[in-house]
């Protein structure tokens, strides 16, 4: 039997270097980032109730889990394109 404190520096050698792989694989993920409503009409550069409209009417993608409509910037990025057209189209 080897000594107890040689065995538990070998221990925690491993799960030191298990973390800095585990933290290493969570940096590098990429984290959605979503908008709140507000944030969104700030981005676009439009007011909340064009964001709102644009929700209702399935322009741009939301989910709601609450109270509050949170958009995926990927999401906002995807519609960029149709919400900037759409600002000027008249409805029929």
């Amino acid at each position: 039997m080897g000594n107890p404190f040689e065995l538990l520096e070998e221990r925690l050698t491993k799960i030191e270097s298990l973390l800095g792989t585990v933290l290493d694989s969570l940096q590098s993920e990429e984290k959605e980032i979503n908008f709140t409503v507000e944030e969104a009409a700030e981005y676009l550069r439009v007011s909340e109730q064009s964001i709102y409209k644009y929700i209702k009417e399935g322009d741009i993608p939301a989910t709601r889990p609450g109270r509050k409509y949170l958009i995926a910037k990927s999401d906002l990025e995807n519609s960029l394109d149709e919400v900037k057209s759409l600002k000027y189209k008249r409805r029929a």
